[in-house]
């Protein structure tokens, strides 16, 4: 295939493939793999890119901060097991993400390889991974600003009884919060690596410290464990559900919160060298299990009464729990503080992603404001446009947390199903196509390996969309019905009718092969 023009791809070649037998124009040197010029200085390293990882899938926080939701679904023996099932099907699905990945380091993640692996319908599957993904992304966003600003709160409510928490209290919080992470990510780019090693630290550190602490201090204190059989046996459906497997399907949704990011680090592929992908997941993955795993267990043998846990009056449920652990008001502020720092720097690590996925769609025309938005600040070398975006979208959402709880609740609660149907997106049609459409990378599962994985991680993703959807528990009303179903199927309709809008313009995106002499040279 020979490049004859710069101009934008035609409709039968945006999805083409440039490979080192390409011929190219002197100025497509220096493309990067999603078939773009590179313009993000590639700042962050293995150790960086880890600390990510790990910081922003903050799994053994995101744990415990749903656990009054979690325990009713089988009790702590629910909250265990299911945490276990799902991480095994994460790392499936995790796996497969690594593969296209480490074969296509783009940015643009889902969004980029959905559109090489639906081959004839690249452009659609692609558009459509793109925008569940940024939604995704942007939702998980405000979630994560959400747990700061409930954590912040609950420290104060800890230190004085008889304070109410209202609304406002958590939303000036909220957007005072949001702004200092947008306003780092904006002006302190190149400190961001350094920061996200920080978080690692402070979230391996953080961790260390409350297992001990749970562990230690009931005794300290002449406190009662909880017993073998509360945590390891005592089965307590408190969902409504007649069927304990059904309550134990949906009680996963849980665990997939916490773990469900496994695509996380692989929109800075164009800030790392590609190599460094697949480790990263890998390592986000194993440490994210074993930390969300041996914090779960003294925490759980902490609690001396869950029924003060799931009446408590913090807005962060393990305030409660940690002051049962700790035995005083001083150790259990302490604790919160160590799972609040954490937090913090986790939401760095969401507005880069977030903003980071908005960028690449823009830069492909499948934004509004697309010229605006696709723009990479010469000064700040990112692309700031983007970033004060994803803010604006959080700060908007906050708004609605102050109108109403359900409706903010119900809108970050679609992460989850928004960011399966992304990654489902990617990865059927790359099983579908007998895994043909994509140059391998260095990391690829071959033979029946990849089969297998890609189809249960399919199927996972498929079955537990539906089973997500339901209510959380029997009998319902609506200030505790499930709208994730109803919040993801109206963003997919303004998806579906802005892609009927903007698809005579809306130019894919395209795969330089690793091997290809156009490939920036810092690429590798």
């Amino acid at each position: 295939m020979e490049e004859k023009s710069t101009q934008p791809a035609t409709t039968h070649e945006k999805s083409s493939v440039l490979s080192s037998s390409d011929d190219g124009p002197v100025n497509e040197v220096g493309l990067n793999v999603s078939g773009h010029k590179q313009e993000l200085q590639r700042n962050f390293g293995l150790l960086s890119l880890c600390g990510l990882g790990i910081t922003s899938g903050n799994v053994w926080i995101a744990l415990g901060g749903a656990l009054n939701v979690a325990i009713y679904n089988g009790g702590p023996p629910g909250v265990i097991y299911e945490f276990i099932v799902a991480s095994v099907f994460y790392w499936i699905v995790a796996a497969s993400i690594a593969e296209l990945a480490s074969a296509i380091p783009s940015s643009g993640g889902v969004y980029h390889w959905a559109t090489i692996t639906g081959g004839r319908y690249g452009r659609a599957c692609g558009w459509f991974a793109g925008w569940w993904n940024v939604l995704a992304w942007l939702l998980g966003f405000a979630s994560v600003v959400q747990f700061v600003a409930v954590e912040a709160v609950s420290m104060y409510a800890i230190m004085h009884d008889g304070f109410v928490t209202q609304q406002w209290h958590v939303f000036v919080t909220y957007i005072i919060a949001t702004w200092i992470l947008v306003l780092i990510v904006l002006y302190l780019n190149r400190a961001l690596p350094s920061i996200e090693m920080i978080g690692g630290f402070t979230i391996i550190a953080g961790g260390l410290v409350t297992i001990l602490v749970c562990a230690i201090m009931p005794h300290v204190n002449n406190q009662p464990y909880a017993s073998n059989f509360s945590v390891w046996g005592d089965w307590q459906n408190q969902t409504g559900y007649t069927s304990n497997g059904f309550v134990f399907l949906l009680g996963m949704l849980n665990g997939a919160y916490s773990v469900g990011t496994p695509d996380l680090v692989t929109h800075l592929a164009e800030e790392v060298p590609h190599r460094n992908l697949p480790k990263a997941i890998l390592f986000q993955y194993v440490f994210g299990f074993f930390s969300g795993l041996l914090y779960l267990i003294p925490l759980l043998y902490g609690i001396t009464n869950i029924d003060d846990v799931l009446a408590s009056v913090y807005l962060f449920p393990l305030a409660d729990i940690y002051r049962q652990a700790a035995g005083t008001k001083a150790g259990a502020v302490g604790l919160v503080f160590v799972a609040l720092l954490p937090t913090f720097i986790s939401g760095i690590g969401c507005c880069i992603t977030a903003s980071r996925v908005f960028w690449t769609l823009a830069r492909d025309r499948a934004t509004p404001c697309s010229r605006f938005f696709s723009n990479v600040d010469q000064n700040t070398h990112n692309p700031f446009r983007a970033i004060v975006f994803s803010g604006v979208f959080v700060t908007v959402l906050g708004c609605i947390y102050v109108g109403s709880k359900t409706a903010f609740q119900a809108f970050v609660g679609a992460f989850v199903i928004l960011s399966t149907l992304s990654y489902v997106t990617a990865i059927l049609p790359h099983l579908l196509s007998g895994r043909k459409n994509v140059v391998p990378g260095w990391f690829w599962m071959k033979g029946i390996t990849g089969f297998l994985a890609n189809g249960i991680a399919s199927a996972y993703i498929i079955v537990f969309i539906v089973i997500f959807s339901f209510p959380f528990s029997l009998p319902t009303d609506a200030a505790h019905m499930n709208y994730a179903v109803l919040i993801t199927g109206g963003l997919t309709l303004f998806v579906l009718l802005f892609w009927f809008i903007r698809q005579s313009t809306y130019v894919g995106p395209r795969q330089v092969v690793l091997d290809a002499h156009v490939l920036a040279k810092d690429a590798i």
